[in-house]
């Protein structure tokens, strides 16, 4: 008889409790009733601002802009119980964003204001150096370091408020289609 590798026996499943992972029918009835709240729209005029992150992702991330200018950029986290893996740490999947957003807007600093640019990731690659827990502030540097007129390459550290680095990560973006230039294109051009 075939058996799955996620089929324990009868007996097993017996001595565990209903809310346990292992009842996966009840896990699922457990954690669809513990989703958050939806994220709340945010205002139109702050839709408008090409400076401000936003949208689906950023928005469920909860990730905010520090410091930016041209060449570099801070992405910065409150680490909060959403962002935490079962073992209650931050995901890695946390990190691996941080890292991306800062890599990317460091490569995107528009100089005319209004006006906006766009990257897509073509490559990233991340190292996690150490664990983040629920209350900590993660800040992810990233600074451009190389390129040509369509692509160009970055670099990120991501540390704590005290300072601690708990990972780092590179990564190639290429500009879109009127990002290639510093002064962008209207952000309404930008999207899609």
């Amino acid at each position: 008889m075939f058996r799955s590798k996620f089929e324990i026996p009868a007996s097993q499943a017996a001595a565990r409790p209903l809310d346990s992972p292992w009842n996966l029918g009840q896990h699922r009835r457990v954690m669809a009733n513990t989703r958050p709240d939806p994220i709340e729209k945010t205002d139109t005029a702050e839709k408008a601002d090409p400076l401000t992150p936003h949208g689906g992702f950023a928005d469920l991330v909860g990730y905010r802009i520090g410091d930016w200018e041209s060449g570099h950029a801070e992405v910065i986290l409150d680490v909060e119980a959403r962002h935490l893996n079962r073992s209650g740490v931050a995901h890695g999947g946390v990190m691996s964003t941080l890292i991306d957003a800062a890599c990317g807007y460091s490569g995107c600093y528009c100089t005319v204001p209004g006006n906006a640019r766009r990257a897509m990731t073509l490559q990233l690659t991340t190292q996690f150096l150490g664990q983040v827990r629920h209350g900590d502030t993660l800040t992810a540097t990233g600074r451009v370091v190389g390129g040509g007129r369509s692509v160009f390459f970055a670099d990120c550290e991501v540390r704590t408020a005290k300072g601690e680095l708990v990972g780092r990560g590179e990564g190639v973006f290429k500009y879109r289609r009127g990002s290639e230039t510093p002064e962008g294109l209207p952000a309404r051009q930008t999207h899609g």
